[in-house]
Parts: C-alpha cells; structure tokens; sequence
C-alpha cells in the first residue's frame, strides 16, 4: 500500500524503505486516512474551505522550508486559487525566520526563552485572502515558529477572524498534521539515503 508521504519521498513498491514502512500498517494508513480527512475529501467544508486548507497546508509546508511538500500543497492551491497562491506567494520572504522563539512560564526552561519574530498579515495579503485566512496564516506561523507562545488568546483571534470552534480545530489540526508530514518526510528521506 503506498500513500502520498511514499510519493513524496520516492519510496519504490517493494524497496526496502517500503518493507519497513509496511511493518507499521496502520501508522501508513492512518497517515493517508487523515490527509485525505483533513484535505482532500473533507466532509464539512464549512469549517474550512478546500482553498483556505490547502493555504494552511502550504504555508506551513513552506514556512518550514520542506520543499517536496510545499511543491504538493502549492499545487493543490493552485487547483483551486492561484490568485490566492500568488498572494501567499509574494508574503513568504517577508515571513520566513528560524526558531523556535517564544518563552516557557517563568521555571527552569526559561533559560530557553528567545525573541524573534512576530509575524503579522501585510495589507496587501489581508486584502486578497480576507480575515478569516489572514487570522489562520498568522497562527499556522505562531505554531510553526513560536509554539510556546500559544495561548487562549491566540485561538481566540481565530474565533475574532470568523473561525467558528469547529474551524478553529481544523486550522490546528492541519498545521499539527502538516508538520507530523514533514517531520516523517524528512526522516524517512534520511532512511532512504542510508539503505
């Protein structure tokens, strides 16, 4: 059984990357059964648009620099909105940092404590995506780059952006499930190389 992660990585039918991904049969399928839930063949396209998931799916990919995933979501995008891409597009250089940043409740992990930057919707983006995608961009981002300053009120400039609850569930599920994607691209590619 293949799925898109195999694809992404180039796992040949029969290779021995695939037997060992074929030892974890339902971590595999799981795998595809949720991008397929969350992306392809949503069942509520109220709680997210195809286009405003395939955004987040994109921006997280590219945010994160994981090149063979952002190409998968970019296309996706492109499908349904380029002019949206072409938006999203034109603000990455200005979004793009290293991290994580952010700091831990006040404790020994402070020491850890870094800031950078705070990424926030230009005008023109805001002005082609809207607030509802603007508002998704900008949490996607604090994930991606400062997890630990996740908060209450972060959720609720989603819910302030037109999120409904339910929305606001599937923008964080599709930046979680996005970064467990190129978290087991990347180390299933460094697998392939060394077999």
């Amino acid at each position: 059984m293949s799925d898109l992660i195999d694809t992404l990585v180039g796992i040949a039918p029969g290779s021995p990357l695939d037997a060992l991904r074929a030892k974890r049969p339902v971590a595999r399928s799981d795998a595809q059964a949720t991008y397929d839930g969350l992306v392809t063949a949503p069942a509520d396209l109220v709680r997210a648009s195809a286009a405003e998931r395939a955004a987040i799916g994109y921006w997280v990919a590219a945010l994160s620099r994981a090149e063979g995933l952002a190409g998968h979501y970019r296309a996706l995008l492109d499908a349904i909105d380029p002019s949206l891409r072409e938006a999203i597009d034109a603000s990455l250089p200005g979004a793009l940092t290293t991290g994580p940043y952010g700091s831990y409740p006040e404790g020994p992990l402070s020491v850890e404590d870094e800031d950078g930057l705070r990424w926030t919707t230009p005008a023109d983006l805001r002005a082609v995506v809207g607030d509802r995608i603007a508002a998704a961009l900008e949490h996607a981002h604090l994930l991606t780059y400062r997890p630990r300053d996740a908060s209450p009120d972060a959720l609720q400039t989603l819910l302030d952006a037109g999120w409904s609850t339910d929305g606001v569930v599937t923008v964080s599920q599709l930046v979680a499930f996005t970064h467990f994607q190129l978290r087991v691209i990347a180390g299933l590619t460094v697998l392939k190389e060394a077999i």
